[in-house]
């Protein structure tokens, strides 16, 4: 049964009329039950041959043809449908001149079939109110290709509709040259997206790692020569052979009668019928050792991959055959034991590398990976270029695990923290979404196995827990580390560091066990914390003016939105605005943004460090996100009624009694470092190091620091510029969830309330705000990935604040606009780029420095071309309004989506945050789904007039090193001085 995501394996909060339109009820369709729907008295399908109790919130059926499907209720969110199409192929099942297929199939059912036109699906599906991308979308694994649609308000006319195009692109798509001719340049953009350095240790990894298998030489993205080879009756013979009822599986969940969406089912897909013979899975091969390895030298391949730009990593595998499994209770109690087992280690691992071990961090996993093998991993990276310390300091905590059992209380300690992930399940599992509950059942049928409601999950590791000793923990941890072949990947920048034969010889050394990193048995307490100082007073409380939140500010300023509410059972959300986010740090402090955002959290606070943070949350649910925003800070965390005062604490604590900790500060220098030259392998790496520094006008508090800049940091440095931080500025607690009012009331006296008061933010950063590039020569930068690949952005300035806050969110309607018409000319008229991409980005704490702007990855050659479509389609909307039509496949999904999404606690959390410093945010909350759905022609036209072609955009360039810019483009360029 799924317990955790295996890595190879909304609510009902209805919200009032004035804010919101009225929800459709869900529908009910009384229809005699349909012959293929299992009975209670049967086995259903997924649970043959297992003991694990059924889930019955799923109904299974089985269809005369072979295909089978399971179907339960879920209202979350409210009307939403998901459904999931399986088929039981993916690129393990391509022969060798075939390799691709699998994933183009995916392409070309979205191209033309049986009920839907050439280019058709994303519009219609866009009609239907189903966002492509995200509730419209497909994937391909190695052992499976799954379609998914996740339909918004689905009546049942919506629904029959849906059925009936899934059918029939499914079962009778089109295939034939022009759609190949159309599609195969697209699945090459994505392919040429994905390469680079990274994607080229990805392959040569997995080519050592299952060496021998199927799965060494067949990536589901296929190959330039079979893709550019592709015809179309070798492709519909591929289609032919594994799209087949038997083959097949189909999942809903969602917001009407199962009964119904089985009756669907065999409406559509009754009478499918396979074409010609089908085929028997292939063999995917086992991990075979090589000639001469034995039992006292397992080592087999490895592999010293060498990319100048990539941080060095070291990988080595146990490997073992994956053989089907009887998923019964004693299965997944050792699986159960398994996970606790890597936890002990894990937690041992950080522990030394926290504690200055010669790795950044290295982690044991045990995967069961594309039916293929059952292998358990190592995964570390060296602080430099002794591979052999770091690799010797790794083994030496895991044979110290291997030696020796865990004591009674480090076993305690993990079992804790299993039982609060696994009782939080339970206590959320009246609003897990459905779509969730529709991929964990498609991933169990992908690994054959079951799955299990949150109940029995509970109730089989409480039930086994008196079995849970040292001795059986040492057992199966022992086993993890058993197998038949051992292989080893190491990736380094340097060449002449190490041949494949020191990797085999650094593996088979002796170690000696280190248990010097077992974590102290010692409990924390809370209640032996020091106060934060005297409880606070009340100085006023009221209503906040919208959904009964009540607004709460206390004698020291501190200012508080409470609302409790059983939307979200079991849940509660807390985020803490603070300060004076960016604003806050002058140019010279710039290094010290990044190293906030890495170490502040971990630097402590009071008398807690790393380690103590982590024994004093042991079996609690407690978070602790930091974020570092346009003109605040934000620590975030998702938790529970019962730990809530002491999350508040812990939070608190941060900015009344921070504590500063050299160690995490001096890791996350070495973690910049290693990192920083990784970003010039690719156009998205630049991008991400550069782009925000370049669209604020070069600003050096948005700058990625240099290694020669981290070098400049210090420990104490850092506390010279964060302690002032932490005590300026407003404070804004919120908090949305299950929780009891009073108590919650009384923890803030005792924490946020007991803060001495701030002061203020400084005149020069209150005022600060980020500029925006003269729109001159196109600016270049330049990546050392593949000749291949570049980007190219461009960007106009729009604005901020929330006055015209109701301008930004029909600005979202433009950018969707936007991106529709350079999906059409880039994507599907040139083929040029896989996912060009337009955003808004409108910041509400800021008067100004908003930015719209435009993305693709595409061929150097394309550069132009994207510029030329971009301007173009900018002047177009500008000059010519768009159709009624158009706006409609953009305001329908966004409707869509703002409904779905205003049934959760963090949306409303993320819209109203600031309101208790500034009334006017809950007065513009009243018109949020008119401003994001209703619009006219001429609207879109006056915002494309105001903010696209009144100025020309800044335009951004990322080109391969050592290619002249003549022939890229013919624009003039102006290269980055960094």
């Amino acid at each position: 049964m799924i317990i955790f995501p295996r890595a190879a394996r909304h609510f009902a909060l209805f919200l009032p009329l004035a804010l919101l339109a009225h929800p459709l009820p869900a529908q009910d369709v009384a229809e005699e039950r349909p012959a293929s729907l299992q009975s209670e008295e049967e086995t259903p399908w997924l649970y043959e041959g297992s003991n694990v109790p059924v889930d019955r919130a799923w109904l299974f059926g089985e269809l005369d043809n072979g295909l089978r499907y399971a179907v339960r209720r879920n209202g979350v969110p409210p009307e939403q449908v998901s459904i999931r199409i399986r088929i039981d192929a993916g690129s393990l099942h391509e022969r060798d001149e075939e390799r691709g297929f699998a994933h183009l199939l995916e392409h070309l059912l979205f191209r033309e079939s049986k009920y839907l036109g050439p280019a058709q699906a994303i519009p219609t599906w866009q009609r239907l109110g189903a966002t492509f991308g995200s509730d419209t979308n497909a994937v391909t694994s190695p052992t499976q290709t799954v379609y998914k649609l996740d339909l918004p308000e689905a009546n049942p006319a919506k629904l029959e509709e849906s059925f009936k195009l899934l059918s029939g692109m499914v079962r009778e798509p089109v295939i034939n040259d022009a759609n190949l001719a159309a599609e195969v340049p697209i699945v090459m953009a994505e392919k040429r997206e994905r390469g680079g350095p990274a994607q080229r240790v990805g392959d040569a990894r997995r080519a050592t790692l299952f060496a021998g298998q199927r799965l060494a030489e067949r990536s589901p993205i296929g190959t330039v020569e079979t893709l550019s080879g592709a015809k179309a009756d070798a492709v519909d013979a591929f289609h032919k052979r594994w799209y087949r009822p038997e083959n097949a599986v189909i999942v809903v969940a969602g917001d009407a009668d199962p009964v119904e969406f089985a009756r669907l089912i065999e409406e559509y897909f009754n009478d499918w019928q396979g074409q010609g013979e089908g085929a028997e899975a292939p063999d995917f091969g086992d991990p075979v050792a090589p000639a001469g390895a034995d039992a006292a030298n397992p080592v087999g391949e490895t592999a010293v991959l060498i990319e100048p730009d990539l941080p060095r990593s070291y990988t080595y595998a146990i490997m073992r055959p994956w053989r089907p499994v009887q998923d019964t209770i004693v299965y997944n109690e050792g699986l159960l034991m398994d996970a606790l087992s890597q936890a002990l280690i894990n937690r041992r691992l950080e522990k030394r590398a926290r504690g200055g071990g010669s790795f950044l961090y290295a982690q044991v996993q045990q995967d069961d990976v594309s039916r293929s093998a059952d292998a358990t991993f190592v995964n570390f990276a060296p602080l430099t270029d002794d591979w052999q310390a770091a690799l010797k300091d790794v083994r030496s905590v895991i044979a110290d695990a291997l030696s020796s059992p865990p004591t009674a209380e480090e076993i305690a300690r993990e079992v804790a923290e299993f039982d609060v992930a696994f009782k939080a399940s339970v206590d959320e599992a009246p609003v897990a979404p459905g779509a969730r509950l529709a991929d964990n059942l498609v991933d169990a049928v992908d690994i054959r196995e079951t799955t299990a409601a949150p109940e029995t999950v509970l109730d089989v590791f409480r039930n086994m827990q008196e079995r849970v000793t040292p001795a059986a923990i040492l057992a199966r941890t022992r086993a993890l580390f058993e197998g038949d072949v051992i292989r080893s990947v190491y990736v380094t920048p340097s060449t002449g560091e190490a041949g494949e034969d020191d990797l085999r010889t650094a593996l088979l050394e002796p170690v000696t066990a280190d248990s010097s990193a077992r974590l102290a048995a010692s409990n924390i307490s809370f209640e032996d914390l020091p106060p934060i100082g005297e409880p606070g007073v009340v100085a006023q409380s009221g209503p906040l003016g919208i959904l009964g939140i009540e607004q709460v500010q206390f004698a020291n300023g501190v200012r508080a939105m409470l609302w409790p509410n059983d939307a979200e059972p079991g849940r509660v959300a807390v985020k803490v605005r603070f300060g004076s986010g960016y604003r806050g740090f002058g140019d010279r402090d710039a290094p010290y943004v990044l190293l906030g955002e890495m170490a502040l959290v971990g630097s402590g606070v009071g008398e807690l460090g790393q380690e103590e943070l982590d024994r004093i949350a042991t079996g609690r649910k407690l978070g602790f996100d930091f974020k570092i925003d346009d003109a605040v800070f934000t620590f975030e965390a998702q938790t529970r009624g019962s730990d809530l005062a002491d999350q508040l604490y812990l939070f608190a604590a941060k900015l009344g009694m921070p504590r500063w900790d050299p160690n995490p500060i001096i890791r996350a220098q070495a973690a910049s470092r290693l990192a920083y030259e990784s970003y010039a392998t690719s156009p998205g790496g630049l991008l991400s190091r550069d782009l925000d520094y370049l669209l604020r006008d070069r600003d050096p508090r948005f700058a990625t620091p240099t290694p020669e800049m981290m070098a400049q940091t210090t420990p104490e440095g850092f506390r010279e510029v964060w302690e002032p931080l932490l005590a300026q500025g407003p404070v804004e607690v919120m908090i949305f969830g299950e929780f009891n009012r009073d108590e919650t009331l009384e923890a803030l006296r005792k924490t946020f309330g007991a803060l001495p008061e701030r002061s203020p933010i400084p005149a020069e950063a209150a005022s600060r705000t980020p500029g925006f590039p003269s729109a001159g020569d196109t600016t270049v930068l330049k990546h050392r990935g593949d000749a291949n690949q570049a980007a190219a952005v461009i960007s106009w300035p729009s604005g901020g604040g929330v006055a015209n806050i109701r301008e930004s969110r029909q600005i979202e309607i433009l950018t969707q606009l936007f991106m529709n018409r350079l999906m059409d000319e880039m994507r599907e008229r040139a083929g040029a780029s896989y996912a060009p991409q337009v955003s808004s980005d409108w910041p509400v704490d800021l008067e100004e420095g908003g930015t719209i702007t435009a993305f693709a990855q595409l061929k150097p050659e394309d550069v132009p071309t994207f510029f030329a479509a971009a301007e173009s389609i900018a002047s177009d909307i500008a000059n010519n309004p768009p159709s009624a039509d158009e706006l409609n496949r953009v305001t329908e999904p966004l409707r869509q989506l703002i409904s779905r999404a205003s049934t959760g606690n963090g949306f409303w959390m993320f819209q109203l945050e600031g309101a208790t410093y500034d009334s006017r945010r809950v007065a513009v909350i009243r018109s949020l789904l008119n401003d994001y759905s209703q619009t006219t022609p001429e609207a879109m036209q006056a915002l494309a007039r105001r903010y696209l072609a009144s100025r020309p955009g800044y335009r951004l360039a990322v080109i391969p090193e050592g290619q002249e810019l003549a022939k890229v483009s013919t624009f003039r360029a102006q290269a980055v001085g960094r």
